[in-house]
């Protein structure tokens, strides 16, 4: 096992970032990781997050959103879709939550780096103080080249990099201090996704650059103790309730419940669940469901939704298409699809039923390529929140009500959308 502290505090974050790496064999232990010479202390490994700590106190949470375009990422007031700021970046971005309520992971060529959106807040004994500050991307940065999946669970995010097959373990709260610290791991490169649990084992895909066959289970020393090869092209990830973990494959769908892996079987001999969504309080997971192997470009008009208590596989037709970032979950587990229609679909995970068509924007369709902008779903407790880059606007929907609450419009093409609670 190799415990990794991230220190680049000299780094002048205008003139770009270099990555640190280092290089261990067998155990090592790398604490404090101070930058002075007399060692430091801990907190020396803060950056620009540690920077902005003091900021504007605030009367209470403020939640915000970030929003990835041609060109940099913009930061947006959850709440009232008022810009914050835009931060420039170059190449194709990716944004991930990283767990901490402040931080989102920003995808680069050579490894994930933490973008601080500048909203947080402090326990003081019996209440909490709630603090603003300019975002900033910061000199945090974790993986290697590929930056692939970042899952977040158990109160621990993990990090897979495909293009170096290294796993990072990070602690939300040590990334809330602005401490950069990963435990890590190496596979096998290949396009995969990670995910760390709270008895100390992780559950990864197995493969290799041509390839995915299924997940294996490794202990707190990285020692396989449970390992299934029956899910092809494995990929997604999700986690339900009581700790339940599901991926998906060409053929059906990997269950993972404590360190035991079942598979559940496809209706279709190529029934294809490649992303999932998940929520705490359900066992069911929702799916999307692709049946034609040799398709360019599939646009699937059913969903899937495996219970993981009863190993049942439901299809629900919507009478619309989606995509891979049309899948969310509510605040009480409900199934949500942002259809081609430009409806969100709201879907009882159990019966399958549709019980609600949340009207927010125009008809759209899907585009060719994967990373050209397209509408996104993201959800944050009873809100939902849906981007329409060819208006280039954004909305709020309140989820409870099923009404578009609030809406904006952007000077942007949006992209990639999540967000942090503050």
């Amino acid at each position: 096992m190799v415990i990794v502290c991230k220190d680049n505090s000299d780094v002048n974050i205008s003139r770009g970032l270099q990555a640190l790496s280092l290089v261990a064999i067998g155990t090592v232990l790398v604490a404090g990781c101070g930058s002075s010479s007399d060692g430091g202390d801990s907190s020396a490994s803060s950056s620009s997050a540690e920077s902005n700590s003091k900021g504007v106190e605030q009367e209470s949470a403020q939640p915000r959103l970030a929003v990835s375009y041609d060109g940099g990422v913009a930061v947006l007031d959850a709440t009232t879709l008022d810009q914050v700021a835009t931060l420039p970046a170059e190449g194709f971005i990716r944004l991930n939550p990283a767990g901490d309520g402040r931080h989102v992971f920003v995808s680069e060529s050579e490894g994930f780096r933490a973008l601080d959106l500048g909203t947080w807040s402090r326990s003081h004994g019996d209440h909490d103080h709630y603090y603003t500050a300019e975002p900033a991307l910061t000199d945090i940065r974790f993986g290697g080249e590929e930056p692939g999946h970042v899952v977040v669970h158990d109160d621990r995010t993990t990090l897979f990099s495909d293009g170096t097959g290294e796993i990072d373990i990070v602690e939300p709260a040590e990334l809330l201090r602005g401490n950069g610290v990963a435990i890590s791991h190496k596979v096998e490169p290949h396009h995969g996704v990670a995910v760390a649990r709270e008895d100390g084992t992780t559950v990864v895909s197995v493969g290799n650059e041509d390839e995915r066959t299924g997940v294996q289970i490794l202990d707190a020393d990285f020692r396989q103790i449970a390992a299934n090869d029956q899910c092809p092209n494995l990929h997604g990830e999700a986690a339900v309730a009581n700790g339940v973990l599901a991926f998906g494959c060409t053929d059906g769908i990997l269950i993972v419940r404590g360190n035991e892996i079942t598979k559940v079987q496809s209706p279709d001999v190529y029934g294809r669940i490649g992303n999932q969504a998940g929520s705490e309080v359900s066992p069911v997971v929702l799916g999307d469901y692709k049946v034609d192997e040799d398709a360019e470009l599939e646009r699937p008009t059913r969903v899937s939704l495996t219970n993981t208590d009863t190993g049942e596989l439901k299809l629900v037709e919507l009478g619309t298409s989606y995509t891979f970032r049309s899948l969310a979950r509510g605040p009480q587990g409900e199934a949500l699809v942002l259809g081609t229609d430009g409806a969100i679909h709201v879907i009882d995970p159990i019966s399958g039923a549709v019980t609600d068509k949340i009207a927010v924007i125009g008809e759209w369709s899907e585009p060719e390529d994967w990373q050209e902008a397209r509408p996104a779903l993201y959800v944050e407790g009873s809100t939902a929140y849906v981007s329409d880059p060819t208006n280039k606007k954004l909305f709020a929907v309140d989820l409870g009500s099923g009404t578009v609450s609030k809406e904006t419009t952007v000077d942007f093409t949006p992209n990639e959308l999540t967000g942090v609670t503050g």
